[in-house]
């Protein structure tokens, strides 16, 4: 029994490092993710957020996971940092251009975000969550 529970505890002492390596490279790309995001986009999200605006929140939160999505299909199936970083550059490329171009389609996102319509926002996120799964599948082939 001991030399079961023994190989338990060595494969974590081998495993937890570089699963908390591996999380951290990809919780770094998310942060850097939702910096770019925040920075890129019409209005202040933490401003709206902080002001009560649904439509701010509801905006902020589904970018997050959108971002998020791509990232963990590129942890999941990646077992090299290099690789991790490589594609999760990548992925969160590609879910900036998505809300470029989803910025396009909806005619006066920042006054209908800031004005706390929640429509908008709800179509400006399933645009973005739509696209993450998609860029997910693709990433993880």
């Amino acid at each position: 029994m001991e030399t079961v529970f023994g190989s338990i505890l060595s494969a974590l002492g081998a495993g937890l490092p570089v699963l908390l390596l591996q999380m951290a490279v990809t919780l770094v790309l998310l942060a850097a993710g939702v910096a770019v995001y925040t920075r890129i986009t019409p209005f202040d999200e933490a401003r709206l957020v902080a002001d009560g605006n649904p439509a701010g929140g509801l905006t902020l939160g589904g970018s997050i996971v959108a971002l998020a999505i791509p990232l963990a299909a590129t942890l999941a199936t990646s077992t090299v940092i290099l690789d991790i970083i490589l594609w999760g550059v990548v992925a969160v490329i590609l879910q900036l251009v998505a809300f470029a171009v989803a910025t396009l389609l909806i005619r006066d996102l920042r006054g209908q975000i800031e004005g706390g319509n929640v429509a908008s926002a709800t179509t400006l996120v399933g645009i973005q969550i739509g696209v993450a799964l998609i860029n997910a599948a693709a990433m993880a082939g």
